[in-house]
């Protein structure tokens, strides 16, 4: 029987394995998907309280549980210029407890109920959230009250969380991808809060407790926060809950929004990392804000460009070029700001050949609208994934504090699907345009940012056949073997022979001059005697 039964299954495997190649062979395209569905804001409400804050009431879902944010219109934006960061501490002392709750009870009373308190501090917003089990919604609120309005800041505490920020920050910045962040950040916002990734070891080091307090009480207060409860509650319990916890709050002072004024530059920056096995790129520009009626177009296009797997960037040096793993780009927003960016960790001797072809993707975009095909499924992508990310209360309550941010509207999440949709392959070819005859108001800057390795006028050599211009900061490579080159900036052109004239003309009348010194280094290892 045992011999038999082999005999029967190596016959079934035949048959199973010839059915396979059968079917292989007649395979036929799958059906066509269904239209897209628009997305469905749940009913929700929205009032004020007589000392201007805010309320958001929007049921939700059929799990017994229940979100609380109170989110304050204040961050890192907010922040001295002298001492960036300075919301960081404050957000980390706001755990330490409150003058009524020490920060064991605190814990104590969100784990009862279900979670835990977190404070989080962004470049606009902060926000203090929990989410807790739906019969206990009005004491969540009471809790999240507290911590907001009455925060301990226990000086005790202060010494030991700032060593841990100079901890924090010294392996931020060891990594290659933050040092390429910080760097196209500054390029891009210069002294303008935006500016500033991370904080400073010196700005850490001189905060006090007095700097905290000021700033708190500087930016929080009734009239800059807005509190969002998502979830299933009582909603006449929890409006009670509110009014007795945030109606006595002091109205505070009035949001200070500060909007960058982007200057258009077209440069790249190189950080010299010896020894590195890969180049961190980040490649991008400033484009339209949100509140702009270019933003959707934008969003398909990032997407199509490179903000999806199978965007043409990523197919390009990933798929058929191997030159690195998982790039990607996205539109990183701000309020009533916004960059497009590509970030790639590539193979250092692929560096020159992977900056020529992002932007070659770029340009290929300009002069030829993609096929209806290649748009369709990025649409369809596009809606698909919008539904699945509003699909919790965290994810709801952030679409709805990312349009009030914006000032972008109710209807904004409702249409977002059907907007999409109706991109066609003439706008969404326009928003690709960038500093070419100044076309489009905002859309002519692009800086690159490279961390690289190998030698540094092979680098150099390979930006130019990628056709970049350059904007090297001394302190890195055959510049900086003169002294007087640190920590300026020397501007270079992509034509060798505008640069060999301009070295000459420097040699002829203010030889002595670093800049002068600095590029007929360059220029000597640029443009070699012909």
């Amino acid at each position: 029987m045992k011999t038999i039964t082999s005999a029967k299954t190596l016959l079934a495997v035949g048959m199973m394995l010839t059915m396979s190649v059968c079917a292989s062979a007649q395979k036929q395209a799958p059906p066509q998907g269904s239209a897209p569905k628009p997305f469905t804001v749940p009913a929700h409400e929205t009032y004020s309280l007589p000392n201007g804050m805010k309320v958001t009431l929007v049921p939700y879902g059929n799990l017994p549980k229940v979100t609380v944010s109170a989110v304050v219109n204040a961050g890192n934006l907010n922040e001295p210029a002298e001492l960036p960061g300075l919301a960081d501490l404050m957000g980390h002392l706001m755990k330490e407890g409150t003058k009524t709750r020490s920060s064991k009870q605190v814990a104590e009373e969100s784990a009862d109920m279900g979670g835990s308190v977190d404070v989080n501090v962004g470049a606009d917003e902060s926000d203090i959230s929990t989410d807790v089990l739906s019969e206990f919604g009005p004491k969540a609120i009471a809790l999240v009250a507290d911590v907001a309005r009455n925060p301990l800041l226990p000086d005790s505490e202060v010494a030991r969380i700032k060593n841990d920020m100079l901890r924090q920050l010294t392996i931020q910045k060891s990594v290659p991808q933050n040092i390429a962040l910080m760097r196209f950040r500054k390029l891009l916002y210069g002294d303008h809060p935006y500016g500033a990734v991370f904080a400073t070891e010196d700005a850490i080091q001189k905060m006090t407790m007095a700097d905290v307090k000021k700033y708190y009480d500087g930016n929080f207060g009734a009239q800059r926060t807005h509190l969002y409860v998502a979830g299933r509650f009582n909603t006449a319990a929890v409006k009670k809950a509110i009014t007795v916890s945030f109606g006595t709050w002091s109205k505070g002072a009035a949001p200070a929004p500060d909007v960058p004024q982007v200057k258009p530059s077209h440069t790249l920056d190189l950080t010299d990392r010896p020894g590195a096995a890969q180049s961190t790129l980040y490649v991008g520009l400033p484009v339209a804000s949100a509140a702009s009626k270019d933003n959707i177009p934008l969003l398909v296009t990032n997407s199509l460009l490179g903000g999806s797997f199978g965007s043409r960037i990523t197919s390009n040096i990933r798929e058929q070029k191997g030159y690195t793993y998982s790039p990607s780009s996205q539109i990183s927003r701000r309020y009533h700001d916004a960059y497009w960016a590509e970030v790639a960790d590539v193979t250092t001797k692929f560096t020159g050949p992977s900056l020529k072809e992002i932007f070659g993707e770029v340009e290929r975009l300009q002069k030829e609208p993609p096929s209806a095909a290649e748009l369709k499924g990025i649409q369809s992508f596009l809606s698909g994934i919008f539904v699945l990310q509003n699909s919790s209360r965290g994810a709801l309550i952030g679409q709805l504090r990312y349009v009030n941010l914006q000032g972008l509207g109710d209807s904004y999440l409702s249409t977002y699907v059907q907007k999409v949709n109706a991109v066609n392959r003439a706008i969404h070819q326009a928003r690709t345009d960038d500093d070419r005859g100044g076309r489009r108001q905002g859309a002519d800057q692009r800086a690159a940012s490279a961390l690289y390795d190998g030698k540094f006028a092979d680098t150099l050599k390979a930006v130019r056949r990628a056709g970049v211009s350059l904007r090297e900061e001394c302190g890195g490579g055959a510049a900086a073997q003169e002294p007087a080159c640190d920590c300026a900036w020397l501007s270079l052109h992509t034509d060798a022979r505008r640069l060999r004239k301009e070295a000459v003309r420097c040699v002829r009348h203010r030889p002595d001059r670093w800049r002068c010194r600095c590029l007929q280094k360059v220029e000597a290892a640029l443009c070699p005697p012909s």
